[in-house]
């Protein structure tokens, strides 16, 4: 089995570059290189240095490789396209300046959805017109990596977007070339948006070529969806637990990625509050602890 286990700086709660609650870059390279990932994201473009030096010979002090980057821009949104275009260019020049591959595209959290997270029936759905032109930004930006970069653009459904439920990924899927698009699929995304991840990915591990590991805590997601809980106030409230203590079931991940002959990079991803949780270190020590002890490298 050729899989390599990373971590990614959502799991010590940065989910926005600038947000002053985050802990320093440093801090987050040395305490997931002290709890044994070999790998990690880029995080938020502009978290990390953008000097491809400075981040450079920080990655090889602390054994790391960089994995990848998520572009986390409200794609839902043409009003915001400039900024979607400078996150992308920024994070794809990052990404090959440490040859790392992995160009994971994320809708971020919607007005007009976020109320509906985890309740697909109530969920607003986007019109023919205003879909297709959804579609398209989200392809442009997946060619601009592909073609001007050579990176691997990926897919990622994410809670209180417009990519979410099980329905509109599929849809996408049926769409959109699988040349030009991958899927990076998000275990604890899943069962957020109410459908089974192993289920999905057998369906889909053709498309598969990122996987984001991630768990829900049933009790704190089910009160989360009854009081339409706000993403990060979930995230605060713990609704991503420990992977030995969720909803995911990783043992039959893992069976699906090897009878599938997945190589490459699987990403912890324990998003939380940066104020709240008071041992991200400890949780990704036992994260990676759990996924040994199911037989992970």
């Amino acid at each position: 089995m050729n899989i390599r286990i990373g971590n990614a700086p959502c799991s010590w709660g940065v989910e926005f570059a600038g947000d002053p609650r985050n802990p320093t870059w440093h801090t987050v390279l040395k305490e997931c290189a002290e709890a044994g990932y070999k790998g990690i994201e880029l995080g938020p473009v502009g978290f990390m240095p953008e000097d491809p030096a400075e981040l450079g010979d920080a990655l090889e002090e602390n054994g790391l490789e960089l994995i990848g980057g998520v572009l986390f821009r409200a794609f839902h949104d043409p009003a915001q396209w400039d900024d979607v275009m400078d996150g992308a260019v920024r994070t794809c020049k990052a990404l090959v300046a440490h040859g790392a591959k992995h160009f994971v595209l994320i809708d971020s959290i919607s007005p007009r959805r976020a109320p509906t997270a985890g309740r697909a029936n109530e969920a607003e759905q986007m019109d023919k017109a205003e879909w297709e032109a959804y579609r398209d930004r989200i392809l442009t930006v997946a060619q601009l990596g592909a073609e001007e970069y050579g990176l691997i653009p990926e897919l990622h459904p994410h809670a209180g977007g417009f990519m979410d439920f099980k329905p509109e990924i599929e849809r996408i899927l049926e769409e959109v070339d699988p040349e030009l698009m991958k899927l990076c699929i998000d275990t604890g995304h899943c069962t957020y948006a109410g459908f089974d991840p192993v289920d999905f990915m057998k369906d889909h591990i053709d498309r598969i070529t990122y996987v984001h590991f991630k768990t829900t805590n049933a009790k704190v997601k089910a009160e989360a969806i009854t009081n339409r809980t706000g993403f990060y106030d979930a995230c605060g409230q713990g609704i991503f637990c420990n992977l030995s203590d969720g909803e995911v079931d990783f043992p039959a991940v893992r069976q699906v990625l090897l009878d599938a002959g997945y190589e490459g990079w699987c990403s912890v991803e324990q998003d939380c509050d940066p104020t709240l949780d008071p041992n991200p270190l400890g949780d990704a020590r036992l994260n990676r602890e759990y996924l040994q002890s199911i037989g992970f490298e």
